[in-house]
């Protein structure tokens, strides 16, 4: 679609406009799908379970997050948002272990405790509670 880096810039500068009107950006790598295969099935990932589909993307992350560290020297932060739904407990010992690995700063949030048990005390946990004076963050034993 776009021949260089350049043109892409330019087309970031001219559709500008349209996306202020439509309060997103409507050009950009998010516009595209992303075909993958999962390797240990055979299997495209649009054909793989939830799962594995959620499994798979979590590696995409993990593999960037990888090379980010690689490329500055330093680990970066990762935000993970309900990062253990629809992951069995030896898939989330896993992604726990490899986060662990990377030595990565890694902020997860999740529906209840249980999902992170496979990190025991190599994190430290938080609870949102409102309370009167609103919303206030406890700290949390494993």
């Amino acid at each position: 679609m776009f021949s260089d880096a350049e043109d892409l810039q330019d087309a970031f500068a001219q559709g500008r406009p349209a996306d202020v009107r439509a309060g997103r950006t409507l050009l950009g790598p998010h516009r595209d799908d992303l075909f993958g295969v999962f390797s240990a099935k055979g299997v495209p990932a649009k054909d793989s379970s939830t799962g594995e589909q959620k499994a798979l993307l979590i590696s995409l992350i993990l593999a960037n997050g990888r090379a980010l560290r690689n490329l500055t020297g330093a680990p970066p932060l990762v935000l993970l948002d309900e990062v253990a739904a629809h992951l069995d407990a030896n898939r989330r010992a896993a992604l726990y272990d490899e986060i662990c690995a990377l030595g990565v700063q890694a902020w997860m949030t999740g529906t209840g405790p249980e999902l992170f048990a496979e990190l025991g005390a190599r994190a430290r946990s938080f609870e949102v509670v409102e309370s009167q004076s609103g919303s206030e963050l406890i700290e949390t034993t494993a």
